[in-house]
């Protein structure tokens, strides 16, 4: 994958803000709750002390402050909508972490390793309760009553998809017969949905304008889809060291598009072959590598890589379908061209 390209300086900016505001919604928590949900951000270790390590990319809610900037919105304005997506993200993630068995992120244990299952359990519907919260301190800031109503159907909707997507990707793991195109749907719900409600809501919150913010909409629901697949491919030919969580997606089954469409598109001996290790109740090392073999034997790493420049290239035809200025299109352009680069 090359040199590990840097965050886009927006990027960073919108981190920053954003995680100011992040941590005036997580104290509302009790400590012991506060303390782990604090742990998974990466504000704290598992102690309780403060520590300045790494944390997520916070690319959904940049999305949210960077589509407010490119209609002309305050971004101070729309900083709670920009939180609760965030915090969305985050309580999808802990309870992923517990679904998929996940052992680290970012380095550092998952809250389930340190805490229990249970126990994470509660800290992701934790932030899912602030992410509401967090989403209604909109009247704080002028929003209208009817644009945060507006806001929390569309978020509430997202969230549904969400969810939606994370029970089939779970639910394909048990399966050998999915298409390509059954899984272009659950990664539209499982990661589309929160990048394109990110973007439409910065843009509907920053001017009200419909039309543009469906287009951000679509802008961001095609970003999706190429993160999605791009991660997929990190998921199999990623490096934990760069990545900060190991390349197990083969070990968990996990129907990614390389992998559907090697199941899919692979013949004779070498499809029989696939699917048998596929078919396993466990994956080993030596089992990885052969499949990871079989995988770009039939085109399927190459096939990943040009469908999730295609979607690249249809978001920003939706960007520029906005008919905003280049100047404020360019800060979206180039948080989705790191997107597509990125190694971690």
């Amino acid at each position: 994958m090359g040199i590990k390209p840097r965050l886009p300086e927006s990027c960073a900016s919108c981190r920053a803000a954003v995680s100011v505001e992040l941590k005036k919604v997580v104290d509302r928590c009790p400590a012991g709750l506060g303390q782990m949900l604090r742990y998974h951000m990466g504000w704290q270790d598992e102690q309780g002390q403060r520590r300045d390590g790494e944390s997520g990319k916070f690319m959904r809610s940049t999305l949210c402050l960077l589509s407010c900037e490119a209609v002309g919105g305050d971004a101070s304005e729309v900083m709670p909508a920009a939180a609760a997506v965030e915090l969305v993200h985050n309580f999808s993630l802990l309870h992923d972490d517990i679904e998929d068995v996940s052992c680290e992120r970012h380095h550092r244990p998952t809250v389930w390793r340190i805490w229990g299952q249970a126990q994470a359990i509660n800290a992701g519907d934790a932030m899912f309760a602030l992410a509401y919260l967090a989403l209604l301190g909109l009247e704080e800031r002028g929003v209208p009553g009817e644009m945060i109503v507006s806001a929390v159907r569309e978020l509430s909707q997202a969230c549904l998809d969400l969810c939606e997507g994370q029970y089939l990707d779970l639910e394909y793991e048990r399966r050998l017969d999915i298409t390509v195109e059954d899984y272009l749907d659950m990664a539209a719900k499982k990661t589309a949905a929160l990048f394109a409600v990110s973007a439409s809501l910065g843009a509907y919150l920053g001017r009200g304008d419909e039309r543009v913010a469906g287009c951000l909409d679509l802008f961001g629901k095609e970003l999706g889809m190429a993160y999605q697949i791009h991660d997929d491919l990190l998921g199999i030919w990623g490096t934990e060291e760069v990545t900060g969580k190991p390349a197990d997606d083969i070990s968990q089954r996990k129907k990614t598009l390389p992998v559907v469409y090697g199941l899919q598109n692979s013949r004779g001996e070498q499809k029989d072959r696939l699917a048998e290790l596929y078919g396993r109740e466990t994956i080993g090392a030596c089992e990885m590598a052969e499949i990871s073999r079989i995988l770009e034997q039939t085109g399927a790493r190459d096939y990943a890589e040009k469908l999730a420049t295609q979607y690249y290239s249809r978001a920003m035809t939706q960007l520029e379908a906005s008919g905003l200025a280049a100047s404020r299109q360019a800060p979206l352009g180039e948080i989705a061209s790191f997107l597509l680069k990125r190694d971690f």
